[in-house]
This record gives C-alpha cells, structure tokens and sequence, in this order.
C-alpha cells in the first residue's frame, strides 16, 4: 500500500513539439501549434485549423524508433514516442524492477488508417493485402503496442470515455498504485487526427474555422488536435531516492449523462468531480494556485464548467486557463497532456495563457489568464471532460520533501 502517488517522469508530443523541451519553449513564448491541416485528406482541409503534429507516418515512426517493425497506426506511433520520453525522463534503468503497468487511453485508436482501407476490405481481391490493419483499429492495440515498446509486461489496460479517458487513466493507475496491486504506472493517452472525428464534430457544428478562443464570450467552437501525453505515476516505495516532479494529490470522476454530446448547462458533473477530487486530497478550493481547464472554446461547455468553477469556487477563482488553443482539442489525449502541463506549471511555477481571449462571459465573473505569468504554483487543478457526461478532475501538488 502506497499513501502517496508520485510523478517521476512526463512525456507529450503535439502540435506544439515533440518533447518536453520543445513544448515548454512554445508554451513560454505564447506559440500556438493550430495552423492548416496537411497530413490528412479531406474535404475540410484548407478550411478548417488544428492542432497537427507536423510530421508523416513514415517520420513519426523513425521518431517512435520502431522502424524494424511492421507499420502502425500514427495514433500508436504518437503514444510510443510519449511513453518512452516519459519512461526516460523517470529514469527507470529496469522497467522490471517493480511491479509496472500502463493505461493507456484513446477515442480514435487506429482508425486513421482503416478509414482509407474499408473498401479494399470488401474487395476480396484486395482484402488480404491489408488484413494486418484490422487488429489496428480497436483501441487496445495501441496500448499493446506501447507496452512492447517500453516492455511493460505486468498489467495493461486500456480507457476510452472519449475526452475524460487520459485523466481516466491517470486516476485508475494512482487507485491500482493505492490498493497495493502496481508499483509503478504509466498513465496517460494518444489520439491522432482522422476523417472520422473531423467529418463527425462537423455533424456536431462545434468546429471553429479560425483558432478557438476559450471562455470567451464570442467563442465559436473548437479546434481538433492530435498528439500524447504520459506521465510516470510511483509508489512511495519505487520512487525513493528519485527525482519527485510533484504528487497526484486527489482525483474525481462523475457522470451527469444529461446528454450524449452535451454538458449539462448548470455543470453538476463538472462540480462533482472537483468536489470528489477535494475530498481524495484532503485540500480546499482556496488551496489551489491555478485551474487548467477543459475549455474547449464551445459555447455549451465554457458555459458548463464556468459555472461548476464558481459554483466551487464562488468570488475567488484563482488563476485560470485553457491550453488547447496551444494544441488544439485531443480528444482521449487531452487529459494525458494536460497533466503534463500541470506538473511544468507547477517545477516552472509558470501559468501558461489562454490564448485569443478577448471578450469576459457574461455569465461568470472571472477572466482566465492571458499572459504568461510567473507566480508561486504549489496545486494545480485539471479538468478534463468527456462525451455522455463523463467528467474528471486531477490535482497536482507540490512535492514536500
């Protein structure tokens, strides 16, 4: 059993970079990474801003170092290269050390490539060239394709509750790291960008064709993203002697299943997944230094979580924002990426901007962040919610020796 869960290590590639490093540098100088889609084929293609990771399939594998290997999917090539930075960074010399596992979450999974291949599918003539392709499609195969690539062995699982699943996963491996059952976890998620999601939010009529501006009050919708993000999670016991980048100090989930697309418009999800996340850290709303929120850039859910966050918070939110106007919206990766932003916000005592905002709400009183600021960040609070009311909330704390 294991009272603390610590992170030792951070991985994440986006439209902002391909590593920490390069990712902070973007975030520091205020860049965002939402420009036109190239990578894909689509009818949307010079229409529509996302967050891309510049880079083909053929580059991101020699980047994922699993050229010897059988090609992939760009959403398991964007986890490996995530993992394995985060795995580094923890520096674990031997991933058998200890008991080790990994969550791994997506919504996308491997349908970036089956999309182009289903009609050579019901071509017999064609079938067999790309049946490999099929055991890519379900959302598992990622996951074990990163387990192979970092050697995780022990215990594997996989989470998808579309965009809650990274802080899903985050808050599943600390509970396995809690209960005594793994070590260590390596937690997060991948998603890429598709036709699919793009043709779908289309249907949904919440895609912005500028760059999203979250919270504000003439905001649009929002921008689609790709990328990963990883965090190493360790008991007590495995991160003795290591570098501690911060605790996962409380974690919340709720499902208000108001909508299968919508939140609900008072936020009691998003409220009781905070509250949930307060009682597992023991700490108050007044102890946390900065939200990073979900902020999508639509209208209905700035609106909900607006209204959860002053609902808990009342007259003194603290400092807030949203980054995926850096990155675009990544789906089941957001959370995984977002945590890693937290933990820099948190070694870098940095709030990172909210980039485009302009115009207040009128229907909450506070204003995020619009600058990047330097301030004393000891918790920070992150936000992460999913299709069909599925709403999670992490908080990250500073480490005290």
């Amino acid at each position: 059993m294991s009272n603390k869960v610590y992170i030792t290590g951070l991985g994440v590639i986006s439209a902002i970079g391909s590593n920490i490093e390069e990712t902070l540098d973007f975030l520091n100088k205020q860049k965002s990474g939402v420009t036109s889609l190239d990578n894909i084929v689509s009818r949307y293609q010079h229409q529509l801003p996302v967050g891309e990771v510049k880079a083909t399939n053929a580059e991101l594998k020699k980047l994922a170092g699993v050229e010897h290997l059988p090609d992939n999917t760009r959403t398991t090539y964007l986890g490996i290269i995530a993992a394995k930075e985060a795995v580094k960074n923890a520096a674990i010399k031997d991933i058998k050390e200890f008991r080790t596992g990994l969550i791994s979450a997506t919504s996308v999974g491997g349908m970036g490539i089956t999309e182009d291949l289903w009609l050579d599918y019901l071509d017999t003539g064609k079938s067999g060239e790309w049946l490999h392709y099929i055991e890519t499609h379900e959302c598992g195969d990622s996951t074990e394709s990163i387990a192979d690539s970092i050697g995780v062995k022990d215990y594997l699982s996989t989470i998808s509750t579309a965009c809650s699943s990274s802080a899903n996963s985050i808050m599943y491996g600390a509970r396995l790291i809690k209960h005594g059952i793994l070590d260590r976890v390596i937690v997060g998620g991948t998603d890429s960008l598709s036709r699919f999601t793009i043709n779908g939010f289309m249907t949904l009529m919440i895609l912005d064709n500028e760059n999203c501006k979250p919270f504000d009050a003439e905001r649009k919708g929002l921008n689609l993203g790709e990328g990963a993000g990883f965090i190493v999670l360790e008991s007590e016991r495995a991160a003795k002697g290591k570098e501690i980048l911060a605790e996962l100090s409380g974690y919340g989930n709720s499902n208000d299943a108001y909508h299968q697309t919508a939140s609900s418009p008072d936020g009691a999800g998003a409220y009781l997944a905070m509250e949930k996340a307060f009682k597992v850290s023991g700490l108050k709303p007044e102890n946390i230094d900065y939200i990073n929120a979900h902020g999508t850039g639509t209208a209905i859910n700035d609106l909900s979580e607006g209204t959860a966050i002053t609902r808990m918070f009342g007259q003194k939110v603290p400092l807030i924002s949203s980054t995926k106007a850096f990155t675009g919206h990544t789906l089941g990766a957001c959370g995984g990426i977002e945590a890693v932003f937290s933990v820099l916000a948190i070694k870098h005592n940095t709030v990172f901007p909210n980039l485009n905002y302009k115009n207040q709400m009128p229907e909450v009183e506070f204003k995020p962040t619009t600058e990047l600021l330097h301030t004393p960040i000891n918790h920070v609070l992150s936000n992460s919610f999913g299709f069909g009311g599925n709403t999670s909330a992490l908080i990250f704390s500073r480490h005290q020796a």
